[in-house]
């Protein structure tokens, strides 16, 4: 299983994935699931992977030479000259493509489901910063205002911090704070997902980052994070009132009052009772 967050706010950018790949009974494997391709000064890109591992590892390295006809003529495109992420998207859903191409049939009479999504975001000189989300079939959507980031993988465990908290003004240091407590609530809920984590923060108009890391079980941040969050959603949920069962008042909390609702009708030992 995996889990892999992309984020796009107007400061910057966000991304954050895990490392699991395999949780069986006797046998954990870790594989990287983030990729950046750079060209200092003209662009800057990162591909988070999630699905069949050798689906993901194939569009990976052949994104790196895969080439599409352009829409405008002239050479072909690659990512290393597309002139906007839009272009460079549609050559990683070509890549995508190719490998189904070559390796779908074989797949599906193994009983193997061609399976892989990927966030594909990042800056190319003479444009905002985009990101997109890759499909297996090579489709992609992109992040909006309303939309500014994308999950892949195990998902659900994560996603009510990044509903709450995540704007586009979001500042770069809180959404990749946001991020790893997302994932140590996916951690903490899903054992197919698991460390090493790596994080990459890029700055808007930079074309390169020092902000990338791997985050083991040592790293101080990440178990200051674990620890604390459990405890303040603790105390969070310790100060909330308890429900009261204390019957009589119409605008009880426990009760629905609306013209739209019948009674409640309970039965007892004596016959039917309305509540």
């Amino acid at each position: 299983m995996t889990y892999c967050i992309g984020i796009r706010l107007n400061a910057g950018l966000v991304f954050l994935s895990d490392s699991r790949t395999n949780a069986g009974m006797d046998q954990i494997s870790t594989f990287r699931k983030m990729m950046v391709y750079e060209k200092p000064g003209d662009r800057f890109m990162v591909m988070l992977s999630a699905g069949n591992l050798s689906t993901s590892q194939s569009v990976r390295e052949l994104l790196q030479v895969e080439k599409i006809e352009s829409h405008h003529g002239g050479d072909p495109l690659t990512i290393w000259n597309a002139p906007s992420m839009f272009d460079a998207a549609r050559v990683l859903g070509a890549t995508v493509r190719r490998v189904y191409a070559e390796d779908g049939e074989a797949l599906k009479n193994a009983g193997i489901e061609f399976n892989a999504t990927m966030i594909f975001g990042g800056q190319i000189r003479g444009e905002a910063m985009r990101m997109f989300l890759v499909y297996s079939a090579g489709n992609f959507i992109e992040a909006t205002r309303e939309t500014c980031y994308f999950q892949i993988g195990e998902s659900k465990y994560g996603k009510p911090v990044l509903d709450r908290l995540i704007t586009p003004t979001t500042p770069l240091e809180t959404a990749a704070k946001c991020a790893l407590v997302s994932m140590d609530s996916t951690l903490k809920s899903n054992l197919g997902v698991g460390l090493p984590l790596d994080l990459l923060v890029y700055r808007e108009g930079q074309f390169s980052t020092d902000q990338i890391v791997c985050i083991d079980d040592r790293n101080p941040y990440f178990q200051m994070i674990h620890s604390t969050w459990g405890q303040r959603l603790r105390e969070v949920f310790d100060g909330l009132d308890d429900p009261r069962w204390d019957g009589g008042d119409t605008q009880h909390p426990l009760r629905v009052s609306s013209n739209r609702y019948e009674p409640m009708r309970k039965i007892t030992h004596a016959g039917e009772k309305i509540v």
